[in-house]
C-alpha cells in the first residue's frame, strides 16, 4: 500500500516503466495479439469493458461474458466504433448460477475456438446479504466460486490451445487488495452461507482473498502438469465503478475524499489486467500478485499453499454438489 501512494502521488513506475498512472493502452502498446482469443468476463462495463476494448483494438478475438446481453450490445457497438476491425462476439454468462456457467462453456466450446487467454474480471461488491441461484453466498457465488467453476470447464480447451500453438495461455483473477480485510481465517468453510455472521465488507474480501489463492493453486498445478499456462492475480485499483451501487452515497463520498489520491481512471484501472494478460516480459511468470503493472507481495493468507489447497478441494465439492435451484 506504501508503495502505491508513492506511486500515486510521483506517477514513478514500477521495474517494467509502468506504474499507478500507466494506462491499458499505454501498456500494451506495440503488442500484436492478432493470434489471440480471449475471454473477458463482466466485459459490458467498467475496466472490464475497458479491458475488451483495448484487447480489441490489439487485434485479439474478444469474446464478452456478460449478464446483460443489453449493455453488452452497446459495449460491443462502442468498440467497433472506435475499432472497425475489432472481432467482438458475446455470450450470456450469469456467475451467480451454475447452469449459466455451463451453457456459456458448452457455447464457447461449441465455437471451435481457440482460448489463449482468460480473464475472471466480473463481480459485485459491498452487496446485502442474499443467496446465488445454487444457495451460495453472493458475493462469494459470484466473484469467485462462479470463476473458479467457469475455469475448470475450460482449462482443457486452453491445454489444448497451448499445447497445438506453442502459445502460453495465460489466466488472469480480478482480485484487490481488499483481500487483507477478510474473515478470521480467511474462509469461512464451516459457514459460508451464514447469515448471523455476515459483513459485506469481509465476504467482499473473502471473496477476493480467494480469487489469489485460486490463482496460486492453478499455477502449482499448471507447473506439476508441465502445462503452458500462467495464472495470476491482480488489484486494478480504486475506480468508481458501478460495484459501489450497494453503497450509501455518503459512504462513496468520504471513502473518496479518505482515499483520494488512490483513485484512478477506467483507463488505469483495466491497465494492470492488460499487463499481466498481454506483456511478452511476464512470459512464465506464474502465482503472482500484481498491483500498478508490478509484482508486490500479498496477504500471508494469500500465500498459504495449504489454505489455496483446501479451498480448491471445498470448492470442487460445493460446484460438483446437488443445488435446490439449479
Amino acid at each position: 500500500m506504501q508503495r502505491q501512494i508513492l506511486s500515486s502521488i510521483t506517477g514513478i513506475g514500477g521495474k517494467g516503466g509502468f506504474g499507478w498512472a500507466s494506462t491499458a493502452e499505454e501498456v500494451t502498446q506495440g503488442i500484436d495479439a492478432t493470434n489471440l482469443t480471449v475471454i473477458v468476463t463482466g466485459g459490458a462495463g467498467g475496466i472490464g469493458l475497458e479491458t475488451a476494448r483495448v484487447l480489441a483494438l490489439r487485434n485479439a478475438h474478444v469474446i464478452i461474458g456478460a449478464r446483460n446481453m443489453e449493455s453488452a450490445n452497446e459495449a460491443k457497438q462502442l468498440i467497433l466504433n472506435a475499432t472497425k476491425t475489432a472481432r467482438v462476439d458475446l455470450l450470456k454468462l450469469d456467475l451467480a448460477s451454475f447452469k449459466s456457467i455451463k451453457a456459456f462453456a458448452d457455447h464457447f466450446i461449441a465455437l471451435n475456438l481457440p482460448l489463449n487467454i482468460l480473464i475472471n474480471n466480473a463481480g459485485i461488491m459491498f452487496c446485502p446479504y442474499q443467496l446465488s441461484q445454487d444457495g451460495i453466498e453472493i458475493q462469494f457465488a459470484t466473484n469467485y466460486l462462479g470463476h473458479f467453476y467457469l475455469t475448470n470447464l475450460l482449462l482443457d480447451k486452453m491445454k489444448e490451445t497451448a499445447k497445438s500453438t506453442g502459445i502460453e495461455g495465460r489466466i488472469v483473477n480480478l482480485s484487490s487488495i481488499a483481500h487483507i480485510h477478510t474473515y478470521r481465517g480467511g474462509i469461512r468453510f464451516e459457514n459460508i452461507n451464514d447469515k448471523r455472521g455476515y459483513d459485506d465488507k469481509r465476504s467482499y474480501g473473502q471473496s477476493k482473498l480467494a480469487n489469489i489463492l485460486h490463482a496460486n493453486e492453478l499455477s502449482r498445478r499448471f507447473k506439476a502438469e508441465g502445462v503452458n499456462i500462467t495464472a495470476n492475480a491482480v488489484h486494478p485499483g480504486f475506480i468508481m465503478t458501478n460495484l459501489y451501487q450497494y453503497s450509501s452515497i455518503w459512504i462513496k463520498k468520504v471513502f473518496r475524499f479518505v482515499t483520494s489520491m488512490l483513485w484512478k481512471n477506467v483507463s488505469q484501472g483495466a491497465a494492470t489486467t492488460c499487463y499481466v494478460a498481454l506483456h511478452p516480459s511476464l512470459k512464465g511468470v506464474s502465482g503472482k500478485y500484481f498491483v500498478d503493472c508490478n509484482e508486490l507481495k500479498p496477504n500471508w493468507l494469500a500465500r498459504d499453499q495449504v489454505l489455496a489447497q483446501r479451498l480448491w478441494d471445498f470448492s470442487t465439492n460445493l460446484v460438483n454438489a446437488p443445488h435446490q435451484n439449479s
